[in-house]
């Protein structure tokens, strides 16, 4: 931890913003949890810094729901991906249903089994031809 409290990163993160890149994601690893869904993809071009987008659908409710689902999702990541990310990869963290009403430390651990999963499990889907 540094003076300020926040984890000492070990990788910078940014955001995903582009259609195009939460598509690609679509199709690599993922893992789901009770509390989320993670997606994993190596990035475009090799990088020294992860990425990160975020997504809650219309079907976990309204947008105060959604909104706090991403708020939610974005702090997890926040403390979770600086430490256990790997630079060079891009993520998405997907709501669920359980997300808005779960244990914030239950969250953390949710990401953390999916981050490990992730990038130990079995290799990507192949592309469909």
């Amino acid at each position: 931890m540094s003076a300020s409290g926040t984890p000492e990163c070990k990788v910078k993160v940014s955001r995903l913003i582009k259609r195009a890149d939460f598509l690609r994601l679509s199709r690599g690893r993922r893992w789901s949890a009770p509390g989320l869904v993670l997606q994993m993809a190596p990035g475009p071009e090799p990088l020294d810094a992860l990425r990160v987008g975020f997504t809650a659908t219309k079907k976990l409710g309204g947008a105060v729901v959604r909104n706090r689902v991403k708020r939610r999702l974005r702090e997890a990541a926040r403390a979770v991906l600086p430490l256990l990310g790997q630079s060079g990869h891009d993520y998405v963290l997907v709501g669920r249903e359980a997300t808005a009403d779960r244990p914030f430390e239950a969250l953390i651990e949710d990401l953390k089994q999916a981050l490990r999963k992730v990038h130990g499990g079995r290799p990507p889907k192949a592309e469909e031809r």
